[in-house]
């Protein structure tokens, strides 16, 4: 008789020395992630950051970031190649949304790949926007000098208008490991990631305020490898974009459950992130 063996698996909390297998995770689904992305989501929501492990090994992960009661975000929705079709992705969703519900959040979104999409829908998302990365090629994935060198300046009133969502703790996060562009009433902030530097967040209420960050950011990193995600919705955006050789990448879709929830598009020139909104 050949016994058959069974996986030994639980759901958990992320931890500190999860980061090696978490960040291999998103390197094979071919994301953009940093081991500092990874900790700084850790930093931000300790108790939103959910994980699968099946015989000790992490197979599966889901991240809630919590914007006071009014938004949670959720992202790194991961599973292993070899352990996809066993749900894994389900349950974890299920859980999250278990999470934010207990602490009375009124409104949960994310950024959905199509094929992440069907899920979501049948946990009643419904698709508030397109979302798209635009990518400029260079030879380095560095932004100039990873942290401003001065206090950078930004504006988290500018974002609670573009947002309708408290996300200071976010951005006082990314601020501390980003270079921070400002102008007028707009910010820009840029870091680096595994294969291209990453522009975002973009706020600005003007469009020549933007135009002058990016270009400014940009040219400081000549040989850098950018990617941008915007909302093509903000046809100024989409503009730059073109202007400074940005060529649309791919494309996903934004989608919300609970209240609706939306503030300023018109002001939102980059997203942070598709794991932070």
């Amino acid at each position: 008789m050949i016994a058959m063996q069974i996986s030994v698996e639980h759901m958990r909390t992320l931890r500190p020395d999860d980061m090696a297998a978490a960040i291999e995770l998103s390197s094979l689904a071919g994301w953009n992630q940093t081991a500092d992305d990874w900790r700084m989501l850790l930093d931000l929501a300790p108790a939103g950051c959910f994980a699968i492990e099946s015989d000790g090994q992490l197979v599966s992960t889901t991240t809630v970031v919590c914007y006071g009661k009014r938004l949670a975000w959720i992202g790194m929705v991961l599973t292993s190649p070899e352990f996809r079709g066993r749900g894994f992705a389900r349950r974890l969703l299920a859980h999250a949304l278990d999470y934010a519900n207990s602490l009375g959040i009124e409104t949960v979104k994310l950024d959905a790949t199509d094929q992440g999409k069907k899920l979501y829908e049948k946990f009643g998302f419904h698709p508030e926007q397109s979302i798209e990365r635009w990518m400029l090629p260079g030879a380095s994935n560095t932004a100039s000098a990873g942290a401003s060198s001065r206090p950078p300046r930004y504006s988290p009133a500018l974002d609670l208008d573009a947002v309708s969502a408290d996300r200071t703790d976010m951005l006082e996060h990314l601020a501390r490991r980003s270079q921070v562009y400002s102008h007028s009433k707009a910010f820009l902030f840029a870091r680096p990631g595994r294969t291209t530097a990453y522009l975002g967040p973009c706020l600005a209420c003007d469009l020549a305020d933007v135009r002058v960050l990016v270009t400014e950011c940009v040219h400081a990193s000549p040989h850098a490898s950018w990617s941008w995600d915007l909302l093509p919705a903000n046809h100024n955006a989409v503009a730059i974009a073109s202007e400074l050789g940005f060529k649309r990448q791919r494309h996903l879709t934004r989608m919300a459950l609970g209240r609706p929830l939306r503030g300023r598009d018109d002001f939102i020139y980059g997203i942070a992130g598709f794991e932070l909104g």
